[in-house]
């Protein structure tokens, strides 16, 4: 994923500037439009300077408060996530309030919240008393205890950064984000009650921008009350980490303690130690103490901690190795396939009438299924709404990865990826119609009637299926009470949004697809269908084989994927990931036509389905990787409950890259029928 670099904010007047510069002297280039575009562009920036997509530097004076925010509890253990207030943990002095998320975030099952963990910008401070719990009850004990045992992890966030925790391993670090609620060490359960945290900070010296400038996320910070003009010199959030420690606290010091107070003896806070043993009937006290880092790392670099990723290289490599492989294959196949039936063709048109009947009469192939090969398939209806619906999730594929590619879905917005694949797949709704509605005519030779049934069968085909897989996945959340769980009212609005966007747009594609002039098929199709010689190997075992070749484009690459969806890792190279789709289209249209090519060599003119599947089939080996994942890399995975909701999700996922690939396949073989049989005239 490449992420757009945000420099420090510019003033509105020296943007004016510079602008009105670039202007005078580029004049010849661009036309009055297109300056009056970016003049409009950059007024509606005044006040705070003009950033592009992603979040936005907040500069904070020496003593502005800074407030950490938790986010769900998370576990590589259950993939099922649960509130942080879910454990017996300190609440806020003004009670717990829910951060304003969008609808990405709640899909994916993030609960922000505000947390008691307060700072002070640029002030250090150590044994800040948080609060003493009640003594633990049956059920909380228990709820702690099966917690760690399931190593879930407390997500905290400062200025919109996740805290990151540091262990060694050997001679180098490994980088986390979160920390464990606790650790189980010989038989006891221990909690990490007392939180280290280091914030790294960097020198902003632009006093003429806003004193905070808000994000998505900076709805709750608290205004300095300072000018903006001001000459006292601000900092940046750059870093924020976390070391958790296990410590045990005397009661008798904490009795008449009120928060943020000053715990009367030194806390020593050791990771590689615990103290702070977890027993029934015994409440648990709550510490912190923070320390602010000067650094080097300037505002645009503070996600780079976040995104290196251990064997990067051999990452880099084996897909670039992957791709010069698969390239030169398909090249070859290409090369080779082209030269075949051009040099057919050739051979053919090149003869006179008469040779050509006496040809038609004796050898076999291609030729003679011309009166059969645009004979309607089975089920045409259900062809041409999943033509419709891969091209739909085809194009909603293509704008997402190169909108994230350019920078516009960093992870510093957080659910901004799904909610930009739900709104492209909404609007995308009018192309599904279009194609699917002008297949049907094509089918039955320009008949447009039907297409109101075509166009609400495509509306309805995939989002059905997932609705309705996400309601059973569920009501299983619903029975943990996870905050995975989709609320009912969004479940209601995801319904509107269906109902009132995409299925409007759906049926808006399919009357422009009736009015659109239907495909004409170059040759006639005769009434009593040509009976179809035995045939030497099953064809349905080459086109399941044929799978095999675009799984080899994409399977290093989905390491990398299935281990940021179920791992908890950034998967950020969305730049090489949109080559990878480049050229799995190519290698599955490919696929497609060799296959389809040597079915009708064989004189087997039921290619329709044969070619949709041919590509379509790499769905397969992906479900069977994903099981193999699943076994194999996630076997810590516990519960039928997690392992029902990894297999509800990798099916919903392999239903999608089935109806993406299968149109590619199946539109490239119907190009190449229609244009190979146009260039032959046969009666």
């Amino acid at each position: 994923m490449t992420f757009r670099r945000i420099s420090g904010g510019p003033s509105s007047s020296q943007v004016l500037q510079t602008l009105n510069h670039k202007i005078q002297i580029n004049m010849d280039f661009f036309d009055k439009f297109k300056i009056w575009v970016v003049l409009i562009c950059f007024i509606s920036q005044l006040g705070h300077g003009f950033y592009l997509p992603g979040s936005y530097p907040h500069k904070y004076v020496v003593g502005d408060q800074l407030s950490v925010k938790v986010n769900s509890l998370t576990s590589i253990d259950t993939e099922i996530p649960y509130s942080y207030y879910s454990l017996p943990f300190c609440t806020p002095p003004e009670g717990v309030k829910d951060s304003r998320e969008n609808l990405g975030e709640l899909l994916m099952g993030d609960r922000i919240e505000n947390s008691p963990y307060k700072f002070n910008m640029y002030t250090n401070e150590t044994e800040i008393f948080l609060c003493q719990t009640k003594p633990l009850s049956g059920e909380e004990y228990k709820l702690l205890t099966n917690r760690i045992d399931e190593i879930y992890q407390v997500n905290v966030i400062l200025d919109n950064l996740p805290a990151i925790r540091y262990t060694k391993r050997d001679s180098y670090f490994v980088r986390w984000t979160g920390y464990p609620i606790g650790i189980k060490v010989d038989g006891g359960y221990y909690l990490f009650n007392h939180l280290k945290f280091t914030v790294l900070v960097h020198k902003y010296e632009e006093t003429n921008v806003a004193s905070v400038m808000g994000t998505g996320d900076a709805t709750d910070v608290i205004p300095t009350g300072r000018k903006s003009g001001s000459d006292e010199p601000g900092y940046m959030v750059v870093g924020f980490e976390v070391t958790p420690c296990s410590v045990r606290h005397n009661p008798e010091s904490v009795k008449n303690l009120k928060t943020y107070g000053k715990y009367p003896s030194k806390i020593t806070c050791e990771d590689n130690t615990v103290n702070m043993a977890i027993k029934e009937n015994e409440p648990v006290s709550f510490t912190y103490e923070v320390a602010f880092v000067e650094s080097d790392i300037k505002w645009p670099s503070r996600w780079d901690a976040y995104l290196k990723m251990e064997g990067a290289k051999v990452h880099w490599f084996s897909i670039l190795n992957s791709l010069m492989v698969i390239t030169f294959l398909a090249g070859i196949v290409l090369v080779i396939f082209l030269r075949t039936v051009r040099r057919d063709l050739t051979h053919y048109e090149e003869l006179d009438k008469e040779a050509q009947a006496q040809m038609n009469e004796e050898l076999s192939g291609w030729k003679l299924v011309v009166a059969d090969v645009f004979r309607a398939p089975s089920n045409p209806g259900l062809l041409c709404v999943m033509v419709g619906n891969g091209v739909q999730i085809l194009g909603m594929a293509v704008v997402t990865i190169m909108f994230a590619a350019l920078g516009f879905m960093s992870p510093a917005s957080r659910g901004t990826l799904v909610t930009g694949m739900l709104i492209f797949y909404m609007v995308l709704g009018i192309s599904a119609g279009y194609v699917a509605v002008r297949m049907w005519r094509t089918l039955f030779c320009g008949d447009h009637r039907g297409w109101v049934s075509v166009s609400w069968k495509v509306a309805c085909f995939f989002p059905g299926i997932a609705f309705l897989i996400l309601f059973v996945l569920n009501f299983l959340l619903w029975g943990s009470h996870s905050t995975g769980a989709i609320p009912f009212s969004l479940f209601v609005i995801l319904i509107l949004l269906w109902f009132c966007i995409s299925v409007p747009l759906t049926f808006v594609g399919g009357y422009f697809g009736a009015k659109a002039p239907h495909i004409e098929y170059p040759v006639r199709t005769n009434q009593i269908p040509r009976e179809i010689p035995p045939q030497k190997y099953p064809s349905w075992l080459l086109v399941l084989g044929a799978g095999t070749l675009p799984f080899g484009t994409l399977f290093i690459e989905l390491f990398f994927i299935m281990s940021s969806i179920w791992m908890g890792r950034v998967y950020y190279v969305f730049g090489f990931l949109f080559v990878v789709l480049i050229l799995l289209v190519v290698v599955c249209a490919e696929v497609s036509l060799v296959l389809t090519y040597m079915h009708l060599c064989v004189e087997d003119w039921k290619w329709w389905w044969k070619s949709f599947f041919a590509s379509g089939s790499v769905a397969l080996y992906i479900f069977l990787y994903s099981i193999n994942y699943l076994v194999f890399d996630l076997k810590s995975l516990s519960g039928p409950v997690s392992a029902t909701l990894y297999l509800g999700y990798s099916f919903l996922m392999v239903l999608a890259i089935m109806l993406a690939t299968g149109t590619v396949g199946f539109l490239s073989s119907f190009w190449f029928v229609h244009y190979l049989f146009s260039s032959v005239k046969l009666d």
